[in-house]
């Protein structure tokens, strides 16, 4: 006679919920350095090239986000980027 084993004790799951949400980024050569920003959250990390950046920016959002809500995450529709000029001294 097999007895039955109930899963659930033996493994402890994990309560928390998980959502995926994208979010939009920029990067740009600023010296040496590559500076990533979300546009969504105000965020921003470096690395020495793009993709160093992007992984730095993904590991900060994500850290931004365990103490956030989806309240703080600003929607960004069509992002641009506008030129401007001003006069100074």
């Amino acid at each position: 006679m097999c007895n039955s084993i109930n899963l659930k004790k033996l493994i402890k799951f994990d309560e928390r919920s998980f959502m995926k949400t994208e979010f939009k980024n920029i990067v740009w050569k600023e010296g040496n350095d590559y500076v990533a920003q979300c546009l969504n959250i105000d965020v921003s990390s470096f690395g020495k090239n793009k993709k160093e950046a992007l992984k730095n920016l993904k590991e900060a959002i994500e850290l931004y986000m365990e103490d956030a809500s989806m309240e703080d995450v600003s929607k960004i529709e069509s992002p641009e980027i506008i030129y401007s000029q001003i006069e100074h001294a």
